[in-house]
């Protein structure tokens, strides 16, 4: 994984700068206002009630000459609040609208486009990520970003607006008493700093830790039936409860560091509120300062400590919110290990001939052990070839590399005489269909999930892919046929059921090479011979390639391949490899009766 680079957030912005812009601005009108209300305030005890004219602006002393009453210069001063206070709404409601609309169309094209990050991910490049992990950055970690981005645009401007602009208002009120911040703000900026700091790691801790309990939960659900027919849902609850009680206690250690903030600041703001009284109460009796701006000089020292309480705040979203956009980074600069660098290219796949070249391939590049070692190997167009070998000596890899689902270390794989390399991804999978060994089906109906084989197949050719697959029948029985919804991953029907479903979606799509993998390993033997004798007329032009545990599976191919432990040890027919090939025989062996067999 590279780390070392960081993400184009301008991208993001880009589109939506009106919204950034205009966010912010509307909370800038409404800190002119809040720092103007508490000076009209002042006004109208200083002036309006007591009579005081010393440090009134000329223009508010015209005002009041001009009225020539107090009451009604009360009035107007307080018309002047209204209005100022409809303004500052205005500004509070724009602001949280546009940085609500900035922020969701920022969240909604990061998340699109790390979504489709992960779509272009190779198998190998999932390998380095766990799917829960995955969904948490797409869902839990996004929202993170989104809440703060809001947040910034509100508070971002604002909190520094109300602390200059409040701290200029109590400085020109009253010089002397505002030094009483010279040691409230620096303890409390302080103060700020070292609770970030310390929480800024948890936060990181608790996102893992969020991506643990999805997985348990994800793993729960998806194996609901097992964990049923085990009876182990204790065990499983034991395991989410583990889970759950680490993010809990994680989850705490991170708030009770940034729960310090509430008190800490508090006190700080109390402390200076009582510093205030004390020497501003002594100046007010000694007739140094009017009541109207003591007043006024109060609401400011609580703005001023307001503000930085709300920058507290948004430094403590920030530290949670980097933790994401970490994890968010990590995804988006993942090296794509298999790049379509042929994309233009007009190459289709024709015949289905395939070659291995002396390929050799590791999962892990810096270990010594080779999942595959030096293959070398030539599947004729229109064969039927069937691969057996013990589990893990490399069935599936080696056929994952003809759709490049994996990329060779070393040699090369061709298919029609070119390089797969030399392909667009698009092309050479369009030719290639593959039953994985793990049946997928998706959430809707059985049409849905066969026409992926063919978006545009009319019923006829749908119906006739599922007859070749031996699926029509079962199909036909259920009450909405074809349109009978499977569940969330085909829960509702068997698994041999759901593999023939796959198989008739992979024929749906008439590729010029067939790869099923293990992929009647539910069916029993009869249907299975249905479905190979099948593929004789529905696909007697495709290479086939058919991954199997039993041998009578294969026994019938053109030619089959022995697998062990990553290479090819015999390549015949079903009766040259029972003579000759000592692997085959012991898989053989295995598997029928050496009674029948002599008879």
């Amino acid at each position: 994984m590279k780390k070392n680079k960081t993400i184009n957030w301008w991208k993001y912005i880009k589109p939506y700068l009106p919204y950034f812009i205009l966010g912010p601005l509307c909370m800038i009108i409404e800190v002119v206002g809040e720092i103007l209300m508490p000076r009209l305030l002042a006004y109208i005890i200083d002036l309006g009630i007591d009579g005081k004219t010393e440090k009134v602006p000329g223009i508010i002393l015209w005002l009041y000459d001009k009225i020539g009453s107090n009451a009604y210069f009360i009035v107007a001063i307080a018309v002047g609040m209204i209005l100022t206070a409809i303004l500052m709404m205005i500004g509070g409601v724009g602001g949280a609208y546009f940085g609500g609309k900035a922020s969701v169309n920022f969240a909604t094209d990061l998340r699109a486009d790390l979504y489709k990050k992960i779509q272009s991910f190779s198998f190998s490049n999932i390998d380095h990520f766990s799917s829960a992990s995955l969904v948490t950055r797409l869902t839990n970690d996004i929202t993170q970003l989104q809440n703060f981005v809001n947040m910034m645009l509100r508070m971002f401007f604002r909190s520094p607006g109300m602390l200059i602009g409040a701290l200029i208002m109590a400085t020109s009120l009253n010089p002397s008493l505002s030094t009483v911040l010279a040691v409230s703000v620096p303890v409390m900026l302080v103060s700020i700093g070292c609770i970030v700091v310390r929480g800024f790691p948890l936060f990181g801790k608790m996102q893992t830790k969020i991506d643990a309990l999805n997985a348990r939960v994800q793993e729960n659900l998806t194996n609901v039936r097992v964990v049923k027919s085990f009876v182990r849902e204790d065990f499983e609850e034991e395991k989410f409860n583990q889970a759950n009680s680490d993010l809990k206690n994680t989850a705490g250690r991170a708030m009770k560091n940034m729960i310090l903030m509430s008190p800490v600041m508090t006190f700080i703001m109390n402390a200076t509120s009582i510093a205030v009284y004390w020497f501003g109460g002594q100046q007010l009796l000694g007739g140094e300062m009017g009541t109207g701006d003591f007043a006024s000089f109060v609401t400011y020292i609580t703005q001023i400590l307001s503000s930085l309480m709300m920058v507290t705040f948004l430094f403590m979203m920030f530290s949670r919110s980097m933790a994401s956009a970490k994890r968010i980074a990590e995804v988006m600069n993942e090296e794509i290990d298999i790049v379509d660098l042929a994309k233009s290219s007009d190459h289709t796949v024709q015949r289905g001939e395939i070659e291995f070249r002396n390929v050799s391939f590791r999962y892990y590049k810096d270990s010594v052990g080779k999942v595959l070692d030096n293959i070398n190997l030539k599947i004729n167009a229109g064969d039927t070839v069937g691969i057996i070998g013990s589990t893990g000596c490399g069935k599936t890899t080696l056929v994952s590399m003809i759709a490049r689902l994996y990329d060779v270390d070393e040699g090369e794989v061709l298919v029609d005489g070119i390089n797969v390399k030399d392909y667009s991804l698009y092309n050479l999978r369009e030719g290639v269909g593959m039953v994985l060994q793990k049946n997928v089906l998706f959430s809707g109906s059985i049409i849905d999930n066969l026409r992926w084989g063919d978006s545009d197949a009319t019923m006829e050719e749908i119906r006739e892919a599922a007859d070749y697959a031996q699926a029509d029948g079962f199909i036909t029985s259920f009450t909405d046929g074809y349109n009978m919804d499977l569940g969330q991953g085909g829960t509702n029907v068997s698994g041999g059921q759901k593999q023939r479903l796959c198989i008739a979606r992979a024929l749906l799509k008439k590729p010029k090479i067939l790869i099923l993998d293990d992929s009647t390993s539910a069916v029993d033997m009869a249907t299975e011979a249905r479905i190979r004798d099948a593929f004789k007329n529905s696909l007697n032009d495709s290479t086939k390639i058919i991954i199997a545990q039993r041998i009578n599976s294969v026994k019938d191919a053109d030619e089959i391949i022995v697998l062990d432990e990553g290479r090819i040890t015999g390549v015949g027919t079903h009766e040259y490899l029972l003579e000759n090939n000592v692997e085959y025989q012991e898989i053989y062996y295995s598997q029928m009766d050496k009674k029948e067999e002599k008879k």
